[in-house]
């Protein structure tokens, strides 16, 4: 279960993430909507481990540290971090996503065999840019689970790629409700679909202290191999 308790990070003018605290038990999808980019990114990064809170905890079940949090999640598709860069091929993406993977789990496996396992071999050779927005967030999903030590999939706002939730939200509940994998899911998006009856929780518009907000989240292919960072350290970056 993710567990984060007054979770609060502050931006140079605003506090990107105003106190959040929440709980997401596995076979859960927690959909968290909340106004900008940059706070959802924020959200994404600190509730995987990938960027230290302000103030407040943040944990992955009986396991306190910030390390085990890291090592069972994995964040998926956040704008500037990791999310595909736009001149990469379908098979160039998953050739570097897999080398990220401990050796021990990705095997002898090459990027031509994963993609044929699991039925992405139709789009191996076109740019990342160019597949259909549900076939791109299956592919980042499913590339992140290849690592079975994941147990929490933390995406970042699908919604940006497609108007149409049919894209994302039955496929990413799917994962969460299969009874094969023990999985926690949050996703945070820019408003809440209408036909969304599951977990929500509504992350209120920053309060502006000053000026226009103008912190820089880490820039990064690679979340799980960063080192963990302050905002006062994203600031000064």
């Amino acid at each position: 279960m993710l567990v984060a308790n007054n979770l609060l990070v502050k931006g140079r003018h605003v506090d990107l993430v105003p106190a959040t605290s929440v709980e997401v038990p596995a076979g859960e999808l927690l959909l968290i909507a909340a106004d900008g980019a940059t706070t959802r990114t924020a959200l994404a990064l600190t509730l995987s481990g990938r960027m230290k809170p302000t103030s407040g905890t943040v944990a992955w079940g009986h396991e306190a540290s910030i390390k085990a949090l890291r090592k069972h999640s994995a964040v998926v598709d956040a704008p500037d971090i990791n999310a595909p860069e736009r001149h990469l091929s379908v098979k160039d993406l998953v050739t570097e996503d897999l080398a990220l993977i401990p050796r021990r789990y990705r095997g002898t496996g090459s990027a031509k065999a994963w993609l044929r396992v699991n039925a992405f071999e139709d789009v191996a050779g076109e740019w990342i840019e160019e597949i259909p927005a549900d076939r791109r967030i299956e592919l980042q999903a499913m590339l992140a689970l290849t690592n079975p030590q994941v147990e929490l999939l933390v995406v970042d706002s699908p919604d940006r790629h497609t108007a149409q939730t049919e894209d994302w939200l039955p496929f990413l509940n799917g994962l969460a409700s299969n009874p094969g994998r023990s999985l926690a899911l949050v996703v945070t998006v820019a408003a809440i679909p209408d036909a969304w009856d599951g977990a929500t929780l509504q992350i209120p518009a920053p309060a502006r202290r000053a000026a226009e907000d103008a912190v820089e989240l880490p820039e990064s292919t690679d979340p799980d191999h960063n080192d963990l960072k302050s905002n006062e350290e994203v600031n000064n970056s």
